[in-house]
């Protein structure tokens, strides 16, 4: 074996100097749709990554956020600001055409880069074998919710083999998505699979983040609180928790619910709260900027939301970062057993899981779980204390840079 360890038979001259500088040199291209400042869960676990990773040693491809005018400044503000080189395709979705195709082989050799991430395996994993072709060494693809979904659909699942075959490793959230993903892969693909969850800033989100302003500001102080950051959609729970209220307000009367976040579901809640009578008991405080999130986790004393699966689980929870970034703040949580939510939460440790189908269950169980941790703040703190140790210990945004890093 040659000494640099690179070949079996070293040509002369060679030494483990070579290899140092040759793997110095050796860069990675992120290929998604899924990016900043497009907002969503996704777009912040590959940036969150990204940022983690040798800036120098990284070249991203994305979509472009959104048309005209306000989105290319946007999008082009945002990219001054990072570190690394980010090039954007004029498309607001990257789909595997051979346009598409061409241009991110070209990237690779334009910037030498010998192993490619694709954001989200489904669909832009295609592209492996042509991106293989053209000089990438290592090919890892990462999957989240949806991919989920395409297992169980005969078209997309083919698609998703497919993927597996032309990728080295595929990663996964937790043992929902991986089990239901590597159905649909060959046995090999499968056992080649590695977790790789999103992460959670334990700088950012810890407890004293600001939470004692937001509730003062929202006129909440002093008021035992119940907080869901989410987007404002059916699978979410924010109904459920509603529809709890009524049983919670028997046992803690001046209780509230905080409902942070935007969506098309909101006139649907606030009539719902009307409706059922509580609306005095709920603040909406629609979408608000990314940098005050962590003070509105901390204006709670518990954080709720009860998720469940919908349209025979083509729409279901891939994990719930939510649940972790709570935790990091210090809360304890309750979460709905749709998809992987649970990997997020140790029960009886960390918080509960509950139902979140049928509705009947789901609200019964729910307003359980909550009333006595809103009742009880020597329980909240053990919970609260628990959570943030477990972040800290694997959840930490360095962690999982890593890892990805070993698998590139």
């Amino acid at each position: 074996m040659c000494p640099c360890e690179s070949h079996e038979a070293g040509p002369p001259g060679c030494s483990g100097r070579v290899r140092l500088l040759s793997a110095a040199m050796r860069k990675t291209l992120i290929v998604t749709n899924d990016f900043p400042p497009r907002p969503g869960g996704i777009q912040a676990f590959l940036h969150n990554i990204a940022l983690r990773l040798e800036p120098e040693r990284l070249v991203v491809y994305a979509s472009t956020w959104k048309r005209g005018r306000e989105g290319a400044e946007a999008t082009a503000a945002f990219d001054a600001e990072q570190p690394f080189t980010v090039v954007r395709d004029p498309t607001t979705l990257l789909l595997p055409t051979p346009r598409v195709t061409r241009r991110a082989s070209r990237l690779l050799r334009e910037h030498g880069c010998e192993s490619v991430w694709f954001g989200a395996a489904a669909p832009l994993g295609l592209m492996g074998p042509a991106l293989r072709a053209a000089g990438a060494r290592r090919l890892v693809a990462t999957t989240h919710g949806h991919e989920a979904g395409w297992a169980q659909l005969p078209g997309s699942r083919q698609l998703l083999r497919r993927i597996g075959e032309g990728t080295d490793t595929i990663t996964y959230l937790g043992e929902y998505t991986r089990s239901r993903i590597a159905s649909a892969l060959t046995p090999e693909a499968a056992a080649r699979m590695v977790q790789l969850p999103p992460g959670v800033d334990e700088k950012t989100f810890h407890p004293g983040s600001g939470g004692t302003e937001i509730r003062e500001r929202l006129g909440l102080t002093g008021r035992p609180v119940v907080v869901c950051v989410s987007r404002l959609v059916p699978r979410k729970g924010q109904d459920t928790l509603i529809l709890a209220l009524p049983a919670i307000l028997a046992h803690v009367p001046d209780a509230v619910l905080l409902i942070v976040g935007g969506g098309p579901y909101e006139k649907d809640l606030r009539r719902l709260a009307r409706e059922t009578g509580v609306a005095d008991a709920v603040r909406f405080t629609g979408a608000v900027p990314w940098s005050e999130l962590p003070a509105h986790y901390g204006a709670g004393d518990v954080f709720a939301m009860p998720c469940r699966t919908r349209r025979g689980g083509l729409d279901v929870e891939g994990l719930g970062i939510v649940y972790l970034e709570a935790s990091a703040t210090g809360l304890p949580v309750v979460a709905g057993d749709s998809g992987g939510a649970p990997d997020a939460v140790l029960p009886g440790e960390t918080g509960w899981v509950v139902r979140g189908a049928p509705r009947e269950a789901a609200v019964r169980e729910t307003a359980d779980r909550l009333v006595p941790l809103l009742q009880d703040p020597e329980l909240r703190r053990t919970m609260g204390e628990r959570g943030r140790a477990w972040v800290e210990e694997k959840w930490r945004w360095d962690l999982l840079a890593a890892r990805l890093r070993e698998l590139l």
